[in-house]
């Protein structure tokens, strides 16, 4: 099947679907089912340099899930507790990205993981989830938009300043974005040479402070682990204090999936990367090492130097206040460094915002490419910028707005959880859609060993993520059943009726089917290793090996 689909690929360079060249090709699939026409696929161009790539990969994730809402964490699990579902949640992420790791550097294309679902599971579910993956991201753009303004109010209290703040922090997303996929990594670089300089003062001080070399000289070691104890219950079953305790470390998962939503923005941007199967290749590779330093490590030094039951913990301010390493500082007598984290975390906010617009829409040029978004999406300018689709997801940052309002911030705070619910769902036909792609490589006799990346994990990998994110899926809103409330119940569930509704509504539209491992198609309109990748230059002074080796 591979072979007869072969013989209208051209990997000499002379007739290219990575160009967009081909204007006679026919596919070997007449099945109008696969919406392929190389002649339309990725009008967007390779303008990502591989320092942008990595350094994506390494802090693109770190922002304020990790600097405040490990605050919220702490509180809410006790620093054991924390740990362990950061820890957890964590694994899931990795086999996530490790799945949409492996077929990106199969077929780094327009449309990534929605795409590899419609052409190796059904139509129909690529459909479900590229919708999803859009109005979740697309959701995400206001909310962090509205996290940086509020970050703002640590040095001016004003609230009437805030829409003004609001304004002009939408605007500047969007212009990055509207300058090009150049101005975005660029800016992202910025960002996560920030990020990455902030999580290492703060780890570092954190030990500092631990150690006793604070201002009040006060050593701590592991005293917060004995009292007021390495566990905190959830306060839902007190009368039955391990069920509890359990039930506190299962109120951090939605909280962790939050820090990680992002990972895969890496395999998002692989269609405007320069050389992407061994660039993405490195950057997943890296993955591992970064959530073991920055996110456990991390939250073992905050579990150190704050007590759960700090009142400043509980709080809820929404800027640098309620970061667990601005308390220890505090209480440890450090005043200077406090302003530091805020502006540290203002840019983590922002840098979010600019990356979940990024991948919405990319995410909607790729449907709208492949027939199952409006064609005017897939508009490109000469510069390969699908200025619509951008447009488009950026409007949504508009509903920032909506926060200055009581009534409002009710609706906002509904964006929060259907984002965070949203992202599970991603994670989980990530891992589904590997499982098909690697049923279908073995049948049809494909090595997935000579792809540029792949894991010798897999499919255990993906069967483990599979499981662990159907089950967060189902017990992200538990707390709801203790104290029912239609609303909340709506936001942590409605996710799932509505995927349901978009992959059935589909089918029956379309009339689609499940591929079997025999007909999926591992060829059409995806580049060879030749028309994407450019020969790797080694480095030859000391900068150029420093910079090989930390991007």
């Amino acid at each position: 099947m591979a072979d007869s689909r072969e013989k209208g690929y051209h990997p000499d360079g002379t007739s290219s679907v990575e160009r967009g060249t081909i204007h006679d090709y026919v596919p070997q699939h007449q099945d109008d089912r696969y919406n392929f026409d190389p002649a339309d696929l990725d009008r967007v161009q390779r303008k990502l340099k591989q320092r942008h790539v990595q350094m994506i990969a390494i802090a693109g994730t770190l922002g304020t899930g990790l600097f405040l809402g490990s605050g919220f964490s702490l509180g809410a699990a006790g620093p054991l507790g924390a740990l362990i579902a950061y820890a957890f949640v964590g694994t899931t992420a990795y086999a996530s990205l490790c799945a949409v790791g492996e077929m990106t550097a199969h077929a780094p294309v327009s449309g990534t993981f929605p795409h590899f679902a419609a052409r190796w599971v059904d139509p129909a579910f690529g459909f479900a989830l590229g919708w999803n993956y859009f109005y979740t991201n697309a959701i995400s753009v206001p909310v962090e938009i509205s996290a940086a303004g509020l970050l703002l109010t640590f040095w001016d209290t004003n609230t009437s300043h805030q829409p003004g703040y609001t304004a002009v922090i939408c605007v500047f997303a969007c212009v990055i974005n509207i300058f090009g996929v150049r101005w975005f990594g660029e800016s992202e670089f910025v960002f996560s040479l920030i990020k990455l300089s902030l999580i290492t003062i703060l780890i570092i001080t954190g030990l500092v402070i631990d150690l006793g070399g604070g201002p009040n000289h006060q050593r701590l070691g592991f005293h917060y682990w004995k009292t007021p104890g390495p566990l905190a219950g959830a306060n839902l079953t007190p009368d039955k204090p391990g069920l509890d305790k359990f039930l506190g470390i299962l109120s951090c998962i939605v909280q962790a999936a939050f820090s990680f939503q992002g990972v895969e923005l890496v395999a998002v941007a692989a269609s405007e990367t320069e050389s992407p199967r061994r660039n993405i290749s490195k950057a997943v590779r890296r993955v591992f090492w970064r959530i073991l330093l920055f996110y456990l490590l991390g939250l073992l030094i905050t579990g150190m130097i704050v007590p759960y039951n700090d009142g400043d913990l509980l709080k809820s301010a929404g800027t640098a206040a309620e970061s667990p390493y601005v308390i220890a500082m505090t209480r440890a007598g450090i005043k200077v460094l406090p302003h530091i984290i805020n502006a540290g975390v203002f840019t983590s906010a922002f840098s979010a915002g600019n990356s979940f617009l990024f991948c919405a829409s990319r995410v909607l040029y790729g449907l709208a490419v492949r027939g199952q978004a409006p064609r005017v999406f897939a508009y490109c300018t000469k510069s390969g910028l699908p200025i619509v689709a951008v447009i488009t997801s950026g409007a949504f940052g508009l509903l920032a707005f909506m926060n200055a309002s009581a009534g409002g911030a009710t609706v906002f705070n509904w964006f929060v959880s259907l984002s965070a619910v949203g992202g599970f769902i991603s994670w989980w036909a990530m891992n589904v859609t590997y499982i098909f792609f690697y049923r279908g490589l073995k049948t049809q006799g494909i090595d997935r060993k000579k792809l540029l990346y792949y894991n010798p994990l897999q499919p255990y990998l993906a069967y483990w993520g599979t499981f662990w994110l159907f089950i967060f899926i189902l017990i992200n809103g538990f707390t709801v059943f203790w104290n029912f409330n239609v609303s909340t119940f709506l936001t942590s569930y409605i996710n799932i009726p509505l995927f349901i509704i978009l992959y059935v509504g589909y089918k029956v539209i379309k009339r689609t089917r499940f591929w079997r491992p025999e007909e999926m198609d591992f060829v059409t309109g995806i580049p060879t290793v030749e028309e994407t990748e450019v020969p790797e230059v080694p480095p030859r002074t000391i900068g150029e090996k420093i910079a090989a080796v930390v991007f």
